[in-house]
């Protein structure tokens, strides 16, 4: 192998996220990955050193693109916190992004008549790519509430009820690619390795829903279903404290669960072009 191809292959095994940069377009992978790295945090923000380490960019480089982003209009700087956010520019892009169908608006009657029926916190995850993003929520009235999730942020798919549900319904190769693809990213959360989720799949595929104890947060629980059943873009999960999802709730629960997802899947096809939703 020739020298030129050698640094090639450093550079690959080194991009955010694993892959390999297509010739023409490494600047524009690079920027999505800064923006995909700070809306990582939702509304949290994230100080410009935690994005060098996160993103696996070089600082010089990291430090320039935020700096011509914040020109831009992409990121938005806090002078007192010193921490970046989505900029106004991609608000006023995300005006103009609609959707076919919106799938938050679609799913938010059945998440608050699962909060109604649990008590407890039913979340909306959708999938983008390699992860799932939390796009609505509802409450129950349950005084101790679990609240992991705020609208917008993105994880690994796996990481969580309705990421980890997203994988159990794709086919085994897809959803063994996708774990390949995050498993760096999932050192950053205690309990989860590729081995920890390839077993989590197996049983969520078996029990028809999945489940979770104490994965992410101590002493939360959460389960998750997606849909639609052959084509996942997206999940309902609902967390609670581990004692309230006990096995015999979790049956009830899920059977609950899965009627809400069918009439979810119904109003899909309605307003989608023929078999786009299915």
């Amino acid at each position: 192998m020739s020298k030129k191809s050698e640094n090639k292959g450093k550079v690959a095994a080194t991009t955010p996220q694993g892959r390999a940069p297509r010739s023409g377009t490494q600047s524009i992978e690079r920027v999505i990955d800064v923006l995909r790295v700070i809306a990582s945090r939702g509304r949290r923000g994230m100080r410009a050193g935690e994005v060098v380490a996160t993103s696996g960019l070089a600082e010089a480089t990291c430090f320039r693109m935020l700096h011509r982003l914040e020109r831009e209009g992409m990121v938005d700087r806090d002078a007192h916190t010193k921490k970046y956010f989505l900029g106004p520019l991609l608000h006023e892009f995300g005006l103009l992004a609609r959707p076919r169908y919106r799938l938050a608006e679609l799913c938010d009657a059945p998440l608050h008549r699962l909060a109604d029926f649990t008590q407890d916190t039913v979340y909306l995850s959708e999938r983008s790519g390699l992860e799932a993003v939390c796009a609505n929520r509802a409450l129950g009235d349950f005084p101790i509430k679990s609240l992991s999730l705020d609208i917008g942020i993105r994880r690994p798919l796996g990481v969580g009820s309705g990421g980890l549900a997203i994988l159990c319904s794709l086919p085994p190769a897809e959803a063994r690619a996708i774990v390949e693809a995050n498993a760096h990213r999932y050192e950053k959360f205690a309990t989860f390795t590729a081995d920890f989720l390839y077993g989590a799949i197996a049983e969520g595929r078996a029990r028809g829903y999945c489940f979770l104890d104490s994965a992410v947060t101590p002493g939360t629980a959460s389960m998750g279903v997606a849909f639609p059943p052959h084509n996942p873009v997206a999940a309902i999960s609902i967390a609670a404290i581990s004692g309230r999802l006990l096995p015999e709730r979790r049956e009830v629960i899920a059977q609950q669960m899965h009627r809400e997802v069918r009439k979810i899947v119904a109003a899909m096809e309605a307003v989608a072009p023929s078999g786009e939703a299915s």
